[in-house]
């Protein structure tokens, strides 16, 4: 092996031991385990879908110590979940800026074993983009996409970038192949609306709603141009498209000025900021253009 090889082999080693001491195992069953970071003295961000019960959840330290864990909170939307911990007291690794992170660069994902030790993988960026909406209407910025394989005990390790700095939090969840890192900027985003409130506060109308194919002859009478509406299958009693008079078999055709095509169309006008104001929902009824005024409130849980 030529020296150089040598030195990238060490380098990666180096990197993952360092990441390492900041990454914990997280275990809530007698088998298995996904992994933790200590973001902050006391609290430990890991991955919301591997944690599979809010009780009874244990970490496990660098130095092979286990301990209890508290959840503070989950948020599905971003795929993570933030626990209390008073053993927590290793200082966080730096954190690094998103804002240079290209396609093509090189990161680690680093995660721990509950048994074996850290747990490492080496991730090509594969896509960046400015923002993307996800599953449950999160906005992700920059949306970071890694082509790596991820086992499950890594779910919730750390994105290392090449000067050792944690880019992220990596979740397998929202890739169908690859990862995803959530930026730092996201996670505590997260970090902090979970410790002020237990949850993050999602956006509400009360409908249940499913894509649909608008008819040739229809988009030619609307002179609409996109092929797609959503339709509404459900309306809750008392929420707030039930008070403005939605009703199920409505067509919901834009908000706010700007065309729905799919759920994620309605998703990009619930979040936490839009609480308490009101969006201009247009739609169709029996062909016929209707607009509703409807005043969005907290989601409970689930619900659009």
């Amino acid at each position: 092996m030529s020296a150089e090889w040598i030195a990238i082999s060490n380098a990666l080693a180096d990197a993952t031991e360092k990441a390492a001491a900041h990454a914990v195992a997280v275990h809530t069953e007698p088998r298995g385990s996904s992994s933790g970071i200590i973001w902050r003295p006391g609290l430990i961000v890991t991955a919301e879908h591997a944690l599979r019960h809010d009780e009874e959840i244990q970490v496990t330290f660098p130095d092979g110590r286990a301990t209890s864990a508290k959840l503070q909170g989950r948020d599905p939307s971003t795929d993570l979940a933030l626990l209390k911990c008073e053993a927590a007291i290793a200082s966080p690794g730096a954190f690094a800026e998103s804002a240079g992170i290209k396609a093509g660069q090189l990161m680690l994902v680093v995660g721990r074993t509950r048994a074996s030790g850290p747990v490492a993988a080496l991730a090509c960026v594969s896509l960046v983009a400015a923002e993307r909406r996800i599953w449950g209407g999160a906005s992700i910025v920059p949306y970071i996409r890694l082509d790596v394989g991820l086992q499950r005990t890594a779910a919730g390790g750390a994105v290392v970038d090449v000067s050792g700095k944690i880019a992220g939090i990596v979740t397998p969840k929202f890739a169908p192949t690859g990862a995803l890192a959530l930026p730092v900027a996201t996670v505590n985003r997260v970090v902090d609306a979970l410790l002020a409130k237990g949850h993050i506060a999602r956006g509400y109308l009360g409908l249940g709603l499913q894509p649909i194919r608008l008819p040739e002859t229809l988009r030619e009478t609307l002179q609409r141009r996109e092929k797609t509406a959503v339709i509404v299958l459900e309306v809750e009693p008392d929420a707030p498209a039930h008070k403005a008079g939605v009703l199920i078999g409505d067509i919901l055709t834009a908000v706010n000025g700007k065309p729905v095509m799919r759920l994620e169309d309605v998703h990009a006008h619930l979040s936490g900021e839009q609480i308490g104001k009101a969006v201009n929902a247009e739609f169709l009824r029996g062909g016929v253009r209707r607009e509703a005024s409807m005043v969005v409130g907290e989601r409970p849980s689930g619900g659009n």
